[in-house]
């Protein structure tokens, strides 16, 4: 049995064992009162079996029991258990938002048993009556507790899981920025150190070698990021994934691969170096790469100048060159390129901003002003 089914048939077990040896035992005890017989029999199991449909039929239910008790007081059988079965069904009533309904059916309720004690010569006693009153009164306020209770972790389990699954998106979107810049860096090293190949081979064997052999280098590298980010991909819906770790750290790294593809790269660095939020770290380096990609495959005959600066509230990021300018596909100024709007949603996502534009004199500026939490400003 599973455990549905046993949270609906727990209740339904219990009233009919309570309310059938529990009624013959109070029987026993009311001598003057109306002896068991197949009528009574029935009515007890009317009840508890009425609980079944409790679940998409509660407030039918609920008259249903109070129609056996009712019934079953009205015939003038002995005072027992016989409750235990309306006691589910007003407490499951609340619990399933029925609440007006079911106060109106537990108001004439408790009408009709203070009437029918009264006509079973009972009179009229106001402790009886009172007591009544008050054991209603308590089963509605444990409805309410209960059906508050179970709204408040429903809400609570819906936000947990409408916040996994915005995490989950945001991850996405990061690694599908990430898988952006790493293919448009390596794939436009390769394409530029392939053309350079192909026109040295017959007369510069050598040199030819050295851009093959970069190119090596770079596929290789980007096969390796690319298995990383898939990694992620494939973990991102079964646990927190783990970012891929480029970061500030693999700068030199990257400027030398640049260097080797004919790229004059200078790195220099303001402040003391620290350690950085996760995001902030990534999003620098790759802001970086995209830019110095953009230098590679549009400035020309061009150098390239990195500044990194963390001496202050924000980590600013800074690429210059003295080319001829970014090219029609580099996002600038409603191009078709995605580089520029990339690294503005970068810079955007981390409440920083990022400027891109001709420099005065010739060349080309990128700078990215990233803000850190208020716990790192003061490191």
């Amino acid at each position: 049995m599973n455990a549905s089914r046993a949270r609906l048939l727990g209740p339904v077990v219990f009233a009919v064992f309570v309310q059938l040896m529990g009624s013959f035992g109070a029987a026993a005890k009311q001598p003057t009162a109306r002896p068991l017989d197949a009528v009574a029999v029935a009515l007890l199991l009317v009840g508890p079996l009425a609980l079944l449909a409790r679940r998409r039929y509660p407030i039918p239910t609920l008259v249903t029991t109070v129609a056996a008790l009712l019934a079953y007081l009205g015939l003038g059988y002995a005072y027992g258990p016989i409750v235990v079965s309306f006691v589910f069904a007003l407490v499951n009533a609340v619990i399933k938002g029925r609440r007006r309904a079911t106060w109106v059916v537990t108001g004439i309720t408790y009408l009709a048993m203070v009437a029918i004690s009264w006509l079973r010569g009972h009179g009229f006693n106001w402790w009886a009556v009172s007591g009544l009153a008050a054991w209603l009164l308590v089963l509605l306020t444990i409805g309410e507790l209960v059906r508050s209770r179970w709204e408040r972790q429903a809400r609570e389990r819906r936000e947990r899981t409408e916040a996994a699954e915005r995490l989950a998106t945001e991850e996405r979107l990061r690694i599908a920025r990430d898988l952006h810049d790493v293919l448009a860096h390596h794939v436009s090293l390769i394409n530029v150190q392939a053309g350079t190949a192909l026109h040295l081979l017959d007369e510069q064997p050598g040199l030819a070698r050295e851009a093959l052999t970069a190119i090596k280098a770079s596929s290789k590298e980007v096969l390796v990021e690319l298995r990383t980010m898939l990694g992620v991909l494939r973990r991102v819906d079964e646990q927190a994934p783990r970012a891929p770790t480029a970061g500030l750290a693999g700068l030199d790294e990257l400027a030398d691969r640049l260097r080797a593809t004919g790229l004059p790269v200078t790195v220099r660095r303001v402040g003391e170096a620290r350690a950085l939020p996760t995001a902030v770290d990534t999003a620098a380096f790759r802001i970086v790469q995209e830019a110095l990609t953009n230098v590679h495959r549009h400035a020309g005959d061009a150098t390239a100048t990195v500044l990194v600066d963390s001496s202050g509230p924000a980590v600013v990021v800074q690429v210059d060159d003295d080319g001829r300018g970014p090219g029609p596909d580099s996002g600038v100024n409603g191009g078709g390129g995605n580089g520029i709007p990339g690294m503005r949603e970068r810079a955007a996502a981390l409440g920083g901003r990022l400027q891109a534009g001709e420099r005065p004199g010739g060349g080309f500026r990128v700078r990215a002003e990233l803000p850190l939490p208020p716990a790192q400003e003061t490191r």
